[in-house]
């Protein structure tokens, strides 16, 4: 549901204590906001303020210069994935709102994975909101105590964030509607335990995409925490990674813009589509992935003294 540029004004008593963005920054910009490759040269933080940006069709990128956040959009109300870290949620629902949408038509927030920079701001997105959110059960469980458990690879070194209770667990395969809007979702653990990726059809004329908005798949961790010290984990990630190469994909998109070079596929308008994005993404990450195996089988952990 597309609104009257005067909406945007009136988010901002919506926002008013949520955000340090002035009022004035709510308005509905008077002409077309520069590319998101261009606003964020020399920016990537997790909070760095970005403008809108239209993708393809139904599908609008609400986040910020260093996390997405994207937006599907449809008459009957509009699916939104990923909320960025806490600071973020105020720019996210700007940009929702600059892009011409009302967030009071925003009826699931779904995730990547439940990690702060993309899952701490989902507790403000949903007050502002009123959306219901589902999620894999494993990112259920952290999302609804704000902590990481010992079993994710970076819970070392993430923080809390704010809790926030889940509606809907999902599971592989399993859809989130909203009228036409229909998003599956595929369950990719690895970078995370509760790692989810999206994929949904969008269409401009007779012109349609597979899009995939797909997980972070690199092989991170916190110090003390070995991949070669969970053989389950590692095999669960390694059938996320041929799942993704399998997925539906002529247009990737990813939790961290910079991981699939977005910005700049955007910059000159709408993304050619690309058939094998999914495979090559996937194929990087398994590499990335089985070099990190290699190194940890070269120094083997030393028992404690």
């Amino acid at each position: 549901m597309r609104t009257l540029p005067a909406f945007a004004a009136a988010l901002a008593l919506t926002l008013a204590g949520a955000s340090a963005f002035p009022v004035a920054a709510l308005a509905a910009p008077s002409k077309a906001p520069p590319t998101l490759a261009k606003a964020c040269a020399g920016r990537d933080g997790w909070s760095d303020p970005a403008p809108p940006q239209h993708i393809f069709a139904n599908t609008w990128y609400v986040g910020t210069c260093g996390i997405t956040a994207v937006l599907v959009t449809s008459p009957q109300g509009h699916i939104l994935i990923d909320a960025g870290p806490v600071e973020a949620a105020p720019l996210v629902a700007r940009n929702i709102a600059a892009a011409g949408f009302r967030i009071a038509d925003v009826r699931w927030i779904v995730l990547s994975h439940e990690h702060i920079d993309h899952a701490g701001g989902l507790a403000t997105l949903k007050r502002l909101t009123g959306a219901r959110i589902a999620a894999m059960p494993a990112a259920a469980r952290v999302l609804e105590s704000g902590k990481l458990p010992a079993d994710d690879p970076q819970s070392g070194w993430l923080k809390p964030y704010p809790a926030v209770r889940v509606d809907r667990l999902l599971h592989e395969g399993d859809t989130v509607q909203v009228g036409v809007l229909r998003l599956v979702a595929h369950a990719t653990p690895g970078h995370a335990p509760g790692s989810t990726s999206w994929t949904w059809t969008s269409c401009a004329g007779r012109d349609c995409r597979a899009m995939a908005y797909v997980d972070s798949v690199s092989a991170m961790a916190a110090p003390g925490w070995r991949f070669a010290d969970h053989p389950a984990y590692v095999a669960a990630f390694r059938a996320s990674l041929a799942r993704i190469a399998g997925l539906p994909c002529t247009l990737l998109i990813t939790p961290h813009p910079g991981a699939s070079d977005l910005f700049e596929r955007l910059a000159a308008g709408t993304p050619s589509p690309s058939p094998g994005a999914c495979r090559t993404y996937a194929a990087r990450d398994r590499a990335g992935l089985e070099d990190v195996l290699a190194k940890e089988a070269a120094s083997p952990q030393r028992p404690a003294p």
